[in-house]
């Protein structure tokens, strides 16, 4: 039985992993900003008001004695937005999107960095629209912008953690079927858990700091 934690696991893509994980009999560890109905019924242990955006409201993770050693650490949380600079405000967009895409998996991971032991592996959820290689179409800058530095973020950490065996992962679930992407996608949120739970499956030490696609295959950066 493994010990999960999961951010954003109130819907989407975390909300599948959550029911996947418990499903398999693990313990999962549910953060998020508000519970769910969908959440509760998974049996999940939800810890609320966690705002991955807001470094003060993820700082409180590693003093709390309800946390045990983590096998595995998800960060799924993410926003996307759209930004038009013809309006003021261009700028504040953005912003939140790095607080919540970026910084955000960086503040838990190093928050909860006390309940990582040798063997433990953190993943963070990505997206090819960070991917300058990969980026043919422009557009959507403060998403792939943010995601761009969540890889960063995550292969900074896989160097800092490789030393005591924890392994780092930049994911990128695909074009997938949630709020974020307003029901439009090529896959449902629990086929996208799946597939990401068989690829952390498979990864070790030695692809520690590597940007996957769900379905297997390493991604450019």
């Amino acid at each position: 039985m493994a010990q999960i934690a999961i951010t954003g696991a109130n819907r989407g893509i975390g909300l599948a992993l959550a029911a996947l994980y418990r499903g398999r009999g693990d313990q999962v560890l549910a953060l998020c900003r508000h519970s769910s109905a969908e959440l509760e019924a998974t049996g999940a242990t939800v810890i609320e008001d966690i705002d991955v955006g807001n470094t003060d409201s993820v700082a409180g993770l590693g003093t709390r004695s309800d946390i045990p050693e983590l096998d595995l650490l998800l960060n799924v949380a993410g926003i996307l937005d759209t930004e038009s600079f013809e309006t003021p405000d261009w700028p504040n967009r953005i912003r939140r999107q790095f607080d919540v895409n970026a910084i955000g998996p960086l503040a838990v991971t190093l928050a909860l960095r006390s309940q990582l032991a040798p063997g433990s592996r953190v993943a963070i959820l990505s997206s090819l629209m960070g991917s300058l290689a990969d980026n043919s179409s422009g557009g959507y800058y403060g998403y792939r912008m943010s995601k761009a530095a969540a890889n960063m973020a995550g292969v900074n950490l896989a160097h800092e953690l490789r030393r005591d065996g924890i392994a780092v992962f930049l994911l990128h679930p695909g074009y997938i079927r949630t709020a974020m992407t307003s029901g439009q996608g090529a896959k449902d949120a629990a086929t996208a858990a799946a597939e990401l739970a068989a690829l952390l499956e498979r990864l070790t030490l030695a692809e520690t700091g590597t940007f996957w696609h769900a379905e297997g295959r390493e991604l450019p950066w």
